[in-house]
């Protein structure tokens, strides 16, 4: 199966410009982009290893099942989540996980 990143790019950037819209976006934060496996054999380790060499702070959600990539200090645009998010998604790819959206902290 391949992924369709030019749909995920453009969801990307209606979910940005939709927020922008409604309720305005800090100028820089830290992009967390969420990554689930795609088996319950799915380790997050080695993901998380590659994740760690490209920039991203990662935490495994035990609970959830799910792994969290954040990007510190970001300059808050469209582009520059979506290349946070592409690095991401083709990492979580190579792994057997898949994205699954991104959030703003702080």
């Amino acid at each position: 199966m391949s992924h369709d990143f030019a749909a995920q790019r453009a969801e990307t950037q209606a979910v940005y410009t939709d927020l922008q819209d409604q309720h305005g976006l800090p100028d820089e934060a830290d992009v967390d982009y969420f990554l689930v496996p795609d088996t319950a054999d799915s380790d997050w380790r080695p993901l998380a290893d590659a994740l760690s060499r490209e920039g991203y702070d990662c935490q495994w959600d035990e609970k959830e099942g799910y792994l969290t990539a954040t990007l510190p200090d970001q300059i808050v645009s469209a582009d520059g989540i979506w290349i946070g998010e592409e690095v991401a998604t083709r990492l979580a790819l190579e792994h057997g996980f898949h994205p699954d959206g991104w959030g703003l902290m702080g």
